[in-house]
């Protein structure tokens, strides 16, 4: 699985058409729905995980965080 998060982090960080806010955006809004299910003692889906790591990666690589 490593490597597909890797590809996929490349990808959206190379991609011109997505912006840093929108990175900002997305992965404030994961973080909260993380953080609202483990409020709830729910579960946390692993393909949300996932994503937070991808979009955090992503991130790093346009040198944002």
């Amino acid at each position: 699985m490593q490597p597909d998060i890797e590809a996929t982090a490349n990808k959206l960080a190379c991609d011109p058409r997505i912006s840093d806010y929108d990175f900002w955006r997305s992965l404030r809004n994961i973080n909260n729905e993380i953080f609202e299910i483990a409020n709830n003692n729910g579960p946390i889906p692993i393909e949300m995980l996932r994503w937070r790591v991808i979009l955090r990666q992503a991130r790093s690589k346009r040198g944002v965080a």
